[in-house]
């Protein structure tokens, strides 16, 4: 199999042509990318859920506007931790910036404060079993997302050809973003390509 160039830490930025509706208009931060597939969550679809009806002990460190987001179609039952811890981003370098199989359990507490993993750069995943207390004073922000995105072997990579997303860089305000419902219009508007001129597309095609 051809080896695949990793996008853990990117944005996936839906295209006016993507037609599914569990994506329509989303951004999804890729968490986990490579050739045994990929898994993400969307980062601008907020809930009526707030975080203390189902994590009581972490509402107190989860950002504004403080509910759950839905993370994408897989898992609804299941609960992931994105956060933000300043001043981490430099460390990254060579040492990863990809959780791999850690996402389901490997240690890696030596790669940034316990009890968060980083994923990329100043972003990583939060052990939600652990106390808050351990990661209090140093989290810029958190967001809990219910389920997650879900790609096999080759099948993100297809929809990729497919023109299904655009791939950008993250940024760590991305996951804290305060506006969640208009990400996608201000992440296609901060490109210096074309993809600014996307932002202005009509929420309905047939308007275009």
């Amino acid at each position: 199999m051809t080896e695949v160039s990793s996008l853990t830490g990117r944005l996936l930025v839906a295209t006016p042509a993507l037609s599914d509706p569990n994506f329509d208009r989303a951004v999804v931060l890729l968490l986990d990318h490579d050739e045994e597939g990929s898994l993400g969550v969307i980062l601008n679809r907020p809930t009526p859920v707030g975080v203390g009806d189902i994590l009581e002990h972490w509402a107190g460190l989860a950002g504004e506007p403080g509910v759950v987001f839905q993370g994408g179609p897989v898992s609804l039952d299941s609960a992931l931790g994105v956060a933000v811890v300043p001043g981490e981003a430099h460390e990254a370098g060579e040492r990863g910036g990809r959780p791999g199989p850690g996402l389901r359990g490997e240690d890696s507490s030596d790669d940034g404060p316990l009890g968060w993993r980083r994923v990329h750069g100043a972003i990583g995943l939060v052990d939600l079993e652990a106390p808050p207390e351990l990661l209090a004073t140093v989290l810029g922000s958190l967001r809990i997302f219910a389920g997650y995105a879900g790609w096999g072997p080759g099948q993100l990579e297809d929809e990729l050809v497919e023109g299904a997303w655009y791939v950008v860089e993250s940024e760590p305000g991305d996951v804290s973003s305060p506006d969640p419902r208009h990400l996608w219009r201000a992440v296609l508007r901060r490109q210096r390509n074309e993809l600014a001129m996307v932002a202005t597309y009509p929420d309905d095609p047939s308007l275009n």
